[in-house]
């Protein structure tokens, strides 16, 4: 088993000055030693994040940040299995009138075909999706 980090662990650890190595080791320190990972989708909303900031020091900062993440932390792609899982979670999700973010489902169906879990600070997307274990930051 092994724990998929949401964005939201990465962004908050960021905020708060830590570098990568600091984050996993609290990541660690909180749930054990795991084999940790992130779905190809965090590196998309990081990136993202990177073209929103203000001054050039900042995305040169974050893209600084951003390399090293992907340089520490195995980063899982989005194969077409987990993209058919994603869309069967949002459908079903659909029959039963909820709308669950695809950034989200992406990250939750990465987990569960991996067989992990999900760390995050943002729970109620997570606890929506059947089957997937949420570990709350």
């Amino acid at each position: 088993m092994g724990l998929i980090l949401d964005t939201s662990i990465i962004i908050t650890g960021e905020r708060r000055g830590r570098s990568v190595p600091q984050i996993l080791a609290q990541v660690r320190d909180t749930w054990g030693e795991t084999e940790i990972g992130l779905s190809a989708v965090t590196i998309a909303e990081l990136t993202h994040g990177i073209q929103r900031a203000r001054l050039q020091a900042q995305r040169e900062r974050q893209r600084a940040f951003v390399d090293e993440v992907m340089a520490t932390v195995r980063v899982h792609p989005v194969s077409a299995a987990i993209a058919q899982r994603a869309g069967a979670i949002s459908g079903q999700a659909a029959e039963q009138g909820l709308t669950l973010p695809f950034e989200d489902l992406l990250i939750g169906a990465t987990a569960l075909d991996l067989g992990f879990e999900v760390a995050t600070h943002n729970v109620r997307h997570f606890e929506r999706i059947p089957g997937l274990v949420v570990r709350r930051a």
